[in-house]
């Protein structure tokens, strides 16, 4: 079955082309989501996600609407796949259900990771050449130990959405998990370590 996402931002109102572009496609389900692309959570695109099938496929208008970057855009046709669904875009006539568009997305996986290991090198090359000034490089964490502590008590409290802690420590699901676990306990990293040092 062919499974269509419809996303529109709150700006253009109306997403009757791509509806009429996914029927003629031949979608028997479409999703539809009025939201921004900047905000994270997409309640209609997880819904979409969960209602595939092992031998579907996904299909989008254009790529755009299904990811906001690249490296998300391969990481969500990347899981699909690993479910056994395929996943089309209309306008940029890519379908990883063919040889060609498997191609395709692999050409696009390619340099995505080329560009990765570019800015690894530059950033690294960067750093180096501020320690030789005698400076020390690196962003400054995330999260801060107040943070730290504030979302991990949110946590074990088990009754605040992970949504809300979200929120009230300003950063995304995945930021957070980076620091701790489900349960709300730290996780033993460096990553948490330099936020109890941080201010």
């Amino acid at each position: 079955m062919d499974v269509g996402y419809v996303r529109v931002s709150k700006r253009e109102q109306n997403p009757d082309l791509q509806r009429n572009e996914l029927e003629a496609a031949g979608c028997g389900k479409i999703f539809e989501e009025r939201i921004s692309s900047r905000v994270e959570s997409r309640p209609q695109l997880e819904a979409a996600l969960d209602y595939c099938r092992e031998g579907d496929t996904l299909v989008v208008w254009r790529l755009d609407r299904l990811g906001r970057s690249i490296k998300e855009l391969l990481a969500l046709v990347e899981s699909l796949q690993g479910r056994g669904i395929g996943f089309r875009s209309l306008r940029e006539s890519l379908d990883t259900t063919t040889p060609g568009g498997k191609l395709v997305f692999h050409v696009f996986a390619s340099i995505a990771e080329f560009e990765r290991d570019v800015i690894r090198e530059r950033t690294m090359a960067g750093l180096e050449a501020a320690r030789a000034r005698g400076r020390k490089g690196g962003r400054k964490p995330v999260m801060n130990k107040k943070k730290l502590t504030l979302a991990s008590r949110l946590m074990k409290d088990r009754e605040t959405p992970i949504g809300e802690v979200c929120e009230a420590v300003g950063v995304s699901r995945a930021t957070l998990y980076r620091y701790l676990k489900p349960d709300g306990s730290l996780r033993d990293s460096a990553v948490v370590r330099s936020a109890e040092q941080a201010r």
